[in-house]
């Protein structure tokens, strides 16, 4: 009778063992659950914040850029995309015009000018750069008095001011 009022004396201090970690091993998975729901809360009030200041610095520029072809397209497009801050440039064909997307704390619009330049290509500001005109293919090799950031619009031509 005396062994096993021990024995269960010891399987009582077993269990009360045992019972406090449980508990401590729970609370210890609540605390963890609770921090890291706190940085995902945090985490997405940044990206929040981020996104806003980001349109809010984002300024839309238009301007004419001489060129032919598709290939002058790549070119012009690919040489402003590559102006840091420069969100989006999309040059048209036909009107010989480029519409650009940056951000203003990072780049500026002669920063955008003298990369397209730089590429060969004249802009409304900027000459062109004649050695890398040089190197542009021939059908990339552009009139140099050319209009530029045309509205689309077919001009006839005004004979009013003389005789036929």
């Amino acid at each position: 009778m005396n062994f096993s009022k021990k024995n269960h004396e010891h399987k009582n201090k077993n269990v009360n063992h045992v019972s406090k970690k449980v508990i401590l091993s729970v609370a210890v998975i609540i605390a963890m659950g609770l921090t890291s729901c706190k940085n995902e809360t945090k985490k997405v009030e940044e990206t929040t914040t981020t996104e806003v200041s980001k349109e809010i610095a984002m300024t839309d520029l238009s301007f004419g850029v001489r060129g032919n072809c598709g290939m002058c397209k790549n070119t012009i497009e690919k040489a402003a995309n590559n102006v840091e801050g420069v969100a989006s440039a999309n040059w048209d064909v036909d009107k010989k015009k480029i519409d650009v997307s940056f951000d203003d704390t990072k780049t500026d619009a002669l920063a955008i000018h003298n990369a397209i330049a730089a590429s060969g290509y004249d802009t409304e500001k900027v000459a062109g750069s004649e050695e890398a005109y040089k190197d542009l293919p021939g059908c990339c090799q552009y009139d140099h008095v050319m209009m530029m950031n045309q509205s689309g619009e077919t001009k006839s031509d005004d004979h009013s001011n003389h005789d036929h």
